[in-house]
């Protein structure tokens, strides 16, 4: 979390930075999107391959700004330092601000000192950007759907203890992985296994095959799809979320066919660099 000390310039007013996030090929707030493309364009943004910063604040008034710009290494390294604790001010040079969009795409329990209480802005008389808001903590859809597999991802370790503690022993098979299209499983599940599959001869848009570092042989897997996503280790079972399952998380055993698919989508997946 930055310093609330951090300001940037934004539509002629001083933002004071709350926070940041990344938004390229390897890594966007899937909230935006299935694929990195798709991110891009709910913010009107052109794709490009070295990708967008976020930098999330509140201006004088307490408005909520969310400034994109084309510095994301700086970004990245402001990233980094408040990840390990330290203190770094996020100042992007002007000359490398896009836009300042309205609103904040993800909700945030903190708020600059000094400044009224965090409020969206008014929307522009000529229409202008869409105002960017959190998405609803009591519906389920596409955005809670990412943001689930996101969680999993990031808090694999007791997710995958869960499923130690739920199926004490090896003779378990409610939740095996379909073998064939003849064995019995959650067809939701078996449909995206299958569009899985099929990325590998059609490779998806980037980003929606993301490969980041789990241990010195193992990687954590987030692959999306149009009403799922699956996060997974490539030595492990996977969990699969979707559009039509509100709120459950349902899980593929690993089995020789899923390990299979798992090594090949990595080898297809967009790496952070």
């Amino acid at each position: 979390m930055a310093g609330t000390d951090d300001t940037i310039a934004a539509d002629d007013d001083t933002l004071y930075v709350l926070t940041a996030l990344l938004l390229t090929p390897a890594s966007f707030p899937t909230v935006l999107g299935d694929d990195y493309p798709a991110a891009c364009r709910s913010l009107s943004l052109e794709p490009y391959e070295e990708g967008y910063g976020l930098v999330l604040g509140q201006d004088g008034a307490g408005a909520r700004w969310t400034v994109v710009t084309e510095d994301a290494t700086t970004v990245a390294g402001a990233i980094a330092a408040w990840d390990c604790g330290i203190a770094y001010e996020l100042s992007p040079d002007d000359r490398t601000v896009v836009c300042a969009l309205p609103g904040w795409p993800l909700a945030l329990a903190v708020a600059a000192p000094g400044v009224p209480a965090p409020y969206d802005p008014e929307p522009a008389a000529d229409g202008g950007a869409l105002l960017l808001t959190p998405p609803s903590e009591s519906d389920w859809g596409p955005e809670q759907r990412r943001m689930g597999a996101d969680e999993i991802a990031a808090r694999w370790a007791s997710w995958r203890e869960q499923v130690d503690a739920a199926v004490p022993g090896p003779g378990a098979s409610a939740a095996q992985e379909p073998e064939s299209p003849g064995t019995k499983g959650h067809p939701g599940v078996r449909r995206a296994l299958e569009e899985a599959r099929d990325y590998l001869d059609s490779p998806p848009p980037p980003g929606r095959i993301r490969s980041s570092f789990a241990s010195a042989d193992v990687r954590t897997l987030r692959v999306d799809g149009p009403g799922w996503s699956l996060v997974a280790r490539t030595d492990d079972m996977a969990f699969v979320l979707l559009d039509d399952a509100p709120g459950e998380v349902l899980q593929v055993r690993r089995g020789t066919q899923l390990l299979g698919l798992l090594t090949a989508l990595d080898a297809l997946a967009t790496r952070p660099a």
